[in-house]
């Protein structure tokens, strides 16, 4: 079965309250269960908010290290799937339930196949 990463983008700003994020989180919970007993739930994890991101870029033989996300955004990854799925269709299924479940838009991208050894 070809994995599938669930991307999970957040907009900016504060986080929302307890009261929403608690359902939001029990909501999650559940679908991570039906993920697994399905077979179909490989790894999960949210983020750091983007301000706690540091980039490392190589350019001209240097490294440059810099505080923050690299692009200048309204939203950013707030956390991310791997799934197991038979096809894309089936991938965008998980995908349609985990962006009911977050309020937030969900991208479904394959992985590449080959292992980068």
């Amino acid at each position: 079965m070809k994995q599938y990463l669930l991307s999970v983008y957040q907009p900016d700003g504060p986080i929302p309250t307890p009261d929403v994020l608690g359902k939001i989180k029990q909501d999650l919970e559940v679908l991570n269960r039906e993920m697994k007993t399905a077979g179909a739930w490989v790894f999960a994890a949210g983020l750091d908010p983007a301000s706690t991101a540091t980039v490392v870029k190589a350019h001209a033989g240097e490294l440059l290290i810099t505080d923050g996300p690299f692009t200048e955004a309204k939203e950013h990854i707030g956390g991310f799937t791997i799934i197991r799925a038979p096809d894309l269709d089936a991938a965008l299924e998980w995908g349609s339930k985990l962006a009911r479940v977050t309020t937030l838009p969900v991208e479904v991208r394959p992985l590449q196949d080959e292992a980068l050894d």
